[in-house]
């Protein structure tokens, strides 16, 4: 499946005359989660910006594109089989087999422009896909190292300010707190899934899921890496007391205070905020 066939370079931009199955390596009685897992392993590999940006892989991954998003589409799908191939073979056979150096000319500027709109399309999805899944890195990871080192530190900044200082942090950690809902709830609709009960695996054929992880893999993984850096930092600042943090008591403090919890949410938000910021630049 590295290469397509010639026959598919070949395209005149008129969709009905390409079989898409053929182009996705499927039978026709394919799932959709088949279709979704031939245009993943075909758009890595023909991709234009895996093959030095030639014309010839661009013109294979448009094609690649096409045939996905009409299969995905389940209306679109029950179209093309059933009458779209048919009707437009018919109505476009005279003009397909015209050697008018007008109509050659036409196709080609319709297949090129309409190629050119999909590929741009697909790079633009996929950068989407890459900073939302930069995103949930970035939200996950800022969490963790946050509360490993609030609780080896213990910060005192709670209480070394003042009546306004303080207002600031409650502040910062309720929009923080808010943000950081807010985010793994995003993180966990587009990464996760609710596999179906055992009644409905028996008595229904359940298709699998597109999405990498259950529920309740993500949940227990957000639950054990929070604790465990909770566990290690506090562990390293015990072992670090007497001979470090003991020099610097106006920074770190012995025990362990509620106003601790405030500050990881707001070291999510100050990291958030610096790689939305850093993208819109680049």
């Amino acid at each position: 499946m590295c290469a397509l066939p010639r026959w598919l370079l070949r395209s005149t931009g008129q969709s009905a005359v390409v079989d898409y199955y053929k182009i996705l390596g499927l039978q026709r009685t394919a799932s959709a989660s088949e279709v979704k897992s031939a245009y993943r392993r075909l758009a890595r590999q023909r991709h234009p910006d895996l093959n030095g940006g030639s014309e010839k892989a661009a013109r294979e991954f448009a094609l690649i594109a096409m045939a996905y998003r009409t299969l995905s589409d389940p209306q679109e799908r029950s179209y093309y089989d059933n009458q779209f191939r048919k009707r437009a073979g018919e109505a476009s056979e005279s003009f397909l087999r015209s050697d008018n150096p007008h109509a050659q000319r036409m196709r080609r500027v319709a297949a090129q422009a309409r190629m050119d709109r999909v590929v741009d399309n697909l790079i633009e999805a996929e950068r989407r896909e890459n900073f939302a899944m930069q995103r949930a890195v970035f939200t996950t990871v800022s969490l963790f190292l946050s509360t490993f080192f609030v609780a080896w530190l213990k910060p005192r900044f709670w209480q070394l300010s003042g009546g306004l200082g303080r207002s600031v942090i409650l502040a910062l950690f309720l929009v923080g707190l808010w943000h950081l809902v807010a985010r793994l709830r995003e993180h966990f609709s587009r990464y996760t899934y609710q596999p179906s009960s055992l009644h409905d695996s028996v008595t229904h054929e359940v298709e699998r899921s597109d999405k990498p992880f259950t529920r309740f893999a993500a949940s227990s993984f957000l639950v054990i890496g929070y604790m465990a850096c909770l566990g290690a930092g506090l562990l390293l600042g015990e072992q670090m007391y007497s001979t470090i943090l003991s020099e610097v008591p106006f920074l770190y403090d012995t025990q362990i205070r509620p106003e601790l919890l405030f500050y990881p949410p707001i070291a999510v938000l100050v990291i958030d905020t610096l790689h939305m910021i850093a993208a819109k630049i680049d």
